[in-house]
């Protein structure tokens, strides 16, 4: 629309939208209108007015430079929160890599935890060192044992053995001695039978 593009020459030439340039054009005509002045009481009236303007204008021109400098300060601070965002930025990023290694540290200590958990349960299924050395002198004691009852029965064994020996000597003996008075008696009654019928004859 027209109407904005004449306020948008009116700001770009204004400034600020201060009224600056109808203030440089108020001074310009009382200027003209003091040097055109025909009495003394008007050029005296058009000097104030200009001299008014002008301070008006100094004033202008004073927040102009104060609004500058606060710009400046306020684009200074900005780069300072600026900078201060990025070291924020930075610094955050190394603190989550930091907790990263620590999240990675936390689960290698739980993974171990886990196993050792898992190792202490099976251990605890198996009687401990103290009590399996008692197992295994009661073993060693009762083996022995054992093995003192295995001697005698061997010592036992070759005894008996020995005395079997010695009873089958016998036996084979008195049957011999059986045999020989069998057959002794055999001949005598032979004898006696031959020495009968000679008697008869």
């Amino acid at each position: 629309f027209p109407s904005d593009e004449v306020i948008r020459k009116r700001l770009l030439i204004d400034g600020d939208g201060a009224g600056d340039d109808r203030r440089i054009n108020l001074l310009v005509k009382s200027f003209i209108k003091w040097c055109n002045s025909g009495s003394q009481e008007e050029g005296y009236f058009q000097y104030q007015r200009m001299l008014s303007t002008l301070s008006q204008c100094e004033f202008s021109m004073g927040k102009t430079l104060l609004v500058y400098d606060m710009n400046l300060r306020e684009m200074e601070n900005y780069e300072k929160i600026y900078k201060d965002i990025e070291n924020s930025i930075a610094a955050a990023h190394e603190k989550i890599s930091e907790c990263k290694k620590q999240i990675l540290q936390a689960k290698r200590i739980r993974k171990n935890r886990q196993e050792y958990d898992a190792l202490a349960k099976v251990i605890q299924h198996h009687p401990d060192r103290h009590e399996t050395l008692k197992q295994l002198e009661a073993l060693g004691k009762e083996l022995q044992h054992l093995s003192h009852i295995k001697e005698n029965v061997e010592d036992k064994l070759e005894l008996r053995r020995k005395q079997f020996h010695v009873l089958l000597s016998t036996i084979h003996e008195l049957q011999q001695t059986l045999e020989n008075d069998e057959k002794l008696s055999e001949a005598e009654e032979s004898q006696e039978t031959q020495m009968e019928t000679e008697t008869k004859q």
